[in-house]
């Protein structure tokens, strides 16, 4: 499904004049009515918001980003991005329409879109040159109304470097900071935005996420279909299903504490995004695949509770606690895990076949069945079985998954 797209018209009080608005909203977004989504605010939107809408639905597609509601504003009329972010030569604060423009962002347009969209608690602003430093402004304030910057090749005004950095390092509130330059960008700009880098390099506040992009042979207009992504995936990197990098460089290093990885990661959306996720299948494997390389296998009984929540009436659940009773030498157990999961839905890449070929596999290795004292194993359920069934072991790296549509 695309995303709609609404052009509308605010009547500003500020401004004393009307202003076009474009506001995107996500293919989720009439299917899933209790579900609120961050706000992407653009200024320069007459050309800055195509580019945006085209990364994140590139990033929906594999579920790399999540949705998002993109408000952009727009500006070209009567040089209109020009007056709109007027700074003062002394003070290097908005002034003249600069000053009602700024308020009439943070008084008027974020208020009317959280009335009358579902807006989640989290906003990221972006801006080109002119746009972009004067939204730098907004880090000014004790608390800023912005929880992302997207700063590309801005226009830094009066001592906008050092205030910038005396904001990030004295900001207590989680803060994503992005800015970037080009080695063909405008001179004067650049040298001043490479000044800003060097000082804010030097930050110590875990409070603060920041980057910095520096591109080679782009233009002051080309950076910014390098900028976008970029920006998009240092904001939203938690969001992301587990990569093998991350597998590698993350998970599977750790002594112990697998599920737990994972449970912080998803409880780091919810509060960092207000996202409140399904687990990924993808993720899942990537911590069976860790359990099943540190013989962690204890982590099972943890990674089927979590499968339950997430899962509830599949054989995911059945089938971790089934390779936990294996791997411990408990086949009896494990046995009766897989003939349960077997009874459930399949999920995934887990079918019944795969199910009752485990525990067909495990029936072998077991005593017969009669003899005085022995435990009797419960026959296979009544289901009829193919004849051949696929031989499926789980892999010790997590897999890209394509995000079915």
């Amino acid at each position: 499904m695309a995303q709609k797209t609404i052009t509308d018209t605010i009547t500003s009080q500020k401004l004393n004049e009307d202003r076009e608005i474009k506001i995107s909203l996500p293919p989720s977004y009439s299917k899933n009515k209790a579900q609120k989504y961050p706000m992407l605010l653009l200024l320069d939107g007459d050309f800055l918001h195509d580019a945006f809408q085209g990364a994140l639905s590139y990033g929906y597609y594999w579920d790399d980003l999540p949705e998002v509601i993109i408000v952009s504003v727009s500006q070209n009329k009567n040089n209109e991005r020009e007056t709109d972010c007027m700074l003062d030569e002394t003070t290097g604060l908005p002034s003249e329409k600069g000053e009602a423009f700024f308020e009439f962002l943070g008084m008027e347009l974020i208020p009317m879109i959280e009335k009358n969209f579902r807006i989640a608690p989290f906003r990221i602003a972006a801006g080109l040159d002119t746009t972009a430093g004067f939204l730098n402004c907004y880090l000014y304030k004790e608390q800023p109304i912005f929880n992302a910057f997207i700063s590309m090749s801005p226009e830094l005004g009066t001592e906008m470097e050092e205030r910038i950095v005396n904001r990030l390092t004295a900001i207590q509130q989680p803060l994503f900071y992005y800015h970037c330059s080009a080695d063909g960008d405008v001179k004067k700009m650049r040298t001043r935005i490479q000044a800003l880098d060097e000082l804010a390099g030097k930050i110590n506040n875990p409070k603060v996420n920041y980057r910095y992009d520096d591109f080679k042979g782009s233009s002051h207009y080309s950076l910014v279909l390098h900028a976008i992504p970029s920006a998009l995936y240092q904001i939203f990197s938690v969001y992301q299903p587990i990569s093998t990098v991350e597998f590698q460089e993350k998970i599977v290093v750790l002594p112990s504490g697998y599920v737990d990885y994972l449970v912080q990661k998803y409880d780091m959306l919810e509060k960092s995004f207000n996202l409140k996720l399904q687990i990924r299948m993808n993720d899942f494997k990537a911590i069976e695949a860790a359990i099943l390389k540190n013989k962690a296998y204890n982590e099972f009984d943890q990674l089927a509770q979590l499968a339950r929540k997430n899962y509830p009436k599949t054989m995911l659940a059945d089938y971790h606690m089934a390779q936990m009773y294996e791997k411990k030498g408990d086949n009896a157990r494990a046995l009766k895990s897989y003939l349960a999961a077997f009874q459930q839905s399949e999920v995934g890449d887990l079918t019944k076949d795969m199910m009752m070929e485990r525990a067909d596999e495990l029936k072998k290795s077991m005593p017969k069945k009669g003899k005085k004292g022995q435990e009797v194993i419960e026959e296979t359920p009544v289901e009829e079985v193919p004849a051949e069934t696929p031989s499926e072991t789980p892999t010790e790296t997590p897999t890209e998954e394509k995000k079915s549509e």
